[in-house]
C-alpha cells in the first residue's frame, strides 16, 4: 500500500502531471469565479513551465548535472558480479525480446551485457519485481532479452521480488555479501542508488547506462522546438531530485 502511495504521489508531482493539474486549477478560476487576474497568472505560468521545460537546452542543463557524476566504465578488473537494475517493462511473448524492455531498460540491459562480455566468468544479475497486473517480472524480461544476445542461462541470476532500489540492494547484499561488483543502472539514477548499495555495506563499482543529455551538435530547429523527448529529460532530473531528497529525509544520503 505504501509503496503504490509513493508511486502516486510521485507520479503527480512530476512536471507534466503537475502543470496540467495548475492548468486545470486556472480554468476553474477562469470559468467559474471571479478571480480572472488569479486564473490568468496561474494558466500564464504553467504554460510557460511546460514550454520551457520542452526546450532542449534547458532539459539538458538540468538533466547533465545529475548524470554525469560517474563515466562510462571500460575498466576490465576481475569481478564476478554485474547487477542491473530493473525499470519499465511489460511482456508480450509474440514481440521480439528487446521490444518489451521499455524506457531506461533496454540500455541497462545492453550495457550489463557489454560488460558480462568484457569480464569473462561473471554472472549477470537482473532484479526487479513482477507488475500487479504481469504474469513475468521484470527481471525475468531482461534475463529473456540477455539470452537472446548470446548470454548462456547458467550465467544468468535473477531476484525478482525488489519493487523498488532500497529492496534490491538488500536483495543483492543478501547474494554478493562483500564482494565488489559492478552496479548497472541509467546515468541518472546512479548516483541515487550508489546511496542504497552503499547503506547495506556493499562495494558496487558505477557503470552508468543510457546516457540522456546531450552534447553534441544539434539542428537550430531541434534546440529551439518544444519536444516531448526533452520533456522527458526533465522529467528524469526532476523525478531523481525528488529522490534524493527523499533520501534524505529518511536519512538514507549518509
Amino acid at each position: 500500500m505504501l509503496f503504490d502511495l509513493k508511486k502516486v504521489v510521485g507520479g503527480l508531482l512530476m512536471p507534466l502531471p503537475f502543470l496540467l493539474a495548475l492548468m486545470a486549477v486556472a480554468l476553474i478560476l477562469l470559468w467559474f469565479t471571479r478571480w480572472q487576474k488569479t486564473g490568468k497568472v496561474f494558466f500564464s505560468l504553467s504554460w510557460l513551465m511546460l514550454l520551457l521545460l520542452s526546450l532542449q537546452p534547458i532539459a539538458d542543463r538540468l538533466l547533465k548535472p545529475v548524470e554525469s557524476r560517474y563515466p562510462t566504465y571500460n575498466e576490465q578488473v576481475a569481478i564476478n558480479y554485474i547487477v542491473v537494475l530493473g525499470g519499465g517493462y511489460t511482456f508480450n511473448p509474440s514481440w521480439a525480446p528487446s521490444s518489451n524492455l521499455i524506457g531506461n531498460s533496454l540500455p541497462r540491459v545492453a550495457e550489463g551485457v557489454r560488460q558480462y562480455l568484457a569480464h569473462p566468468g561473471s554472472k549477470l544479475i537482473f532484479t526487479g519485481a513482477a507488475a500487479k497486473t504481469n504474469p513475468v517480472s521484470s527481471a525475468k524480461t531482461a534475463a529473456l532479452v540477455a539470452e537472446s544476445l548470446g548470454v548462456p542461462d547458467r550465467d544468468i541470476i535473477l531476484l525478482d521480488k525488489p519493487r523498488d532500489t532500497e529492496q534490491e540492494a538488500e536483495e543483492v547484499a543478501r547474494l554478493v555479501g562483500s564482494h565488489p561488483f559492478l552496479l548497472v543502472t541509467s546515468a541518472n539514477h546512479l548516483p541515487r542508488a550508489i546511496v542504497f548499495f552503499q547503506k547495506k555495506g556493499l562495494h558496487p563499482i558505477p557503470v552508468p547506462a543510457n546516457q540522456l543529455a546531450i552534447e553534441s551538435a544539434l539542428n537550430w530547429w531541434e534546440k529551439a522546438l518544444p519536444q516531448a523527448m526533452y520533456l522527458s529529460h526533465s522529467e528524469r532530473a526532476w523525478y531523481e531530485k525528488l529522490g534524493q531528497l527523499w533520501q534524505q529525509v529518511k536519512g538514507d544520503d549518509h
